[in-house]
């Protein structure tokens, strides 16, 4: 099976299934002699685990990492990093009675119309689940970073119609961590925790937009013309569970502005050239031009839900199934920390490549 690696100078390798005895990941490109944080590594992974909560997922999974590679006297050797997470809360039972049965808005069928087989139990590959890994690989990538004081922060800005308002150059770590749904506006918080337990209690899911802000970023990441900085982000955004929608800076606004409206025009300010404004999103040309980076995905509702769907089973008769089990009834809050570790993934790959330009 391809697919299962993202990345050039700093690459990941994810393997495992949602309910198999343990999932990992694969980095390579990690410079050598770094002195790891582990306790970072797990303080995000502690962001995206389930079970945080009445509001998400209450599969409850420690998500402790062990790293088996890569690592000397706590200092990284610039060889391949491995990381192994323990499935220790998997629920079998749960799937038995779907193995026969196309889950709708699943990946059950195309799996098994691919492959000709499928891990039933949770998705197996497909799942969510194995974005644990991928929050891992992206701790690590914020450590090298680090040096360059690039940050990357992600946030919910809107649940369903509810509409956050977020000021991303005035948005701090602080602001989002204290909220139990990653959302940095106070007041909106309460109205969307009132809509998710509702939604919860009606067996139903809803979906939602995280934005993602990176600043500091110095000029010239971004390689043309296939290896454009908004075309890796927006592919690995929509490599992740559930994300259906990606868009920087104006989005799709664009399509109604005249190009008066929507170009940005350069300015100096205090001998450095920046942007008046930044409708571009902090990309021009597929390359950074110094500005803050900011881009949308859509995370669509949680397929599974515990209301009655109609759907077929392998043998095509129309069936009716209820899907039972530990579900999240809004995906969208726990897919925050899963973005910030793709962003970081891509900006620290195109980083290091900028790096080896010696630009």
């Amino acid at each position: 099976m391809s697919g299962d690696s993202m990345g050039n100078l700093f690459k990941i390798t994810v393997w495992g299934e949602s309910h198999g005895p343990s999932i990992g990941v694969v980095v390579e490109g990690c410079p050598p002699l770094m002195k790891l944080d582990l306790k970072k590594i797990q303080k995000e992974l502690d962001k995206r685990k389930p079970g945080q909560n009445k509001l998400v997922s209450q599969r409850t999974e420690d998500d402790k990492f062990e790293i088996l590679s890569g690592l000397f006297n706590g200092k990284t050797t610039g060889t391949p990093l491995s990381i192994i997470i323990q499935n220790k809360n998997s629920k079998k039972k749960d799937y038995e009675k779907l193995k026969n049965i196309y889950r709708p808005s699943h990946a059950d069928f195309t799996y098994e119309a691919k492959y000709g087989i499928r891990d039933f139990y949770g998705g197996g590959r497909s799942s969510a689940r194995l974005t644990a890994p991928i929050v891992a690989a992206g701790a690590i990538a914020k450590q090298i970073l680090k040096e360059c004081k690039i940050d990357i922060l992600a946030y919910v800005k809107k649940i369903k119609d509810i509409n956050c308002e977020v000021d991303s150059c005035k948005i701090t770590r602080d602001k989002i961590d204290k909220s139990i749904i990653n959302c940095p506006d106070i007041k909106k918080e309460k109205d969307i925790i009132k809509l998710i337990e509702k939604t919860k209690k009606d067996g139903d899911s809803i979906g939602g937009v995280v934005e993602c802000v990176i600043r500091n970023l110095p000029v010239g990441l971004g390689e043309p013309l296939f290896d454009k900085l908004e075309g890796d982000l927006a592919k690995a955004m929509m490599n992740i569970n559930a994300v259906k929608g990606f868009e920087i800076g104006n989005g799709f606004q664009c399509a109604e502005l005249n190009g008066s409206q929507n170009n940005d025009e350069f300015i100096k300010v205090g001998g450095k050239i920046i942007t008046k404004t930044n409708n571009s999103g902090g990309i021009q040309g597929g390359i950074s031009n110094g500005m803050p980076i900011k881009f949308r995905v859509a995370i669509k509702p949680t397929p599974s839900i515990c209301q009655k769907q109609k759907t077929v089973n392998k043998n095509g008769k129309e069936i009716e199934i209820k899907i039972n089990g530990r579900h999240d009834p809004c995906i969208a809050i726990r897919a925050v920390p899963v973005v910030e570790a793709m962003t970081a993934i891509i900006i620290c790959d195109h980083y290091l490549r900028f790096k080896v330009n010696g630009v």
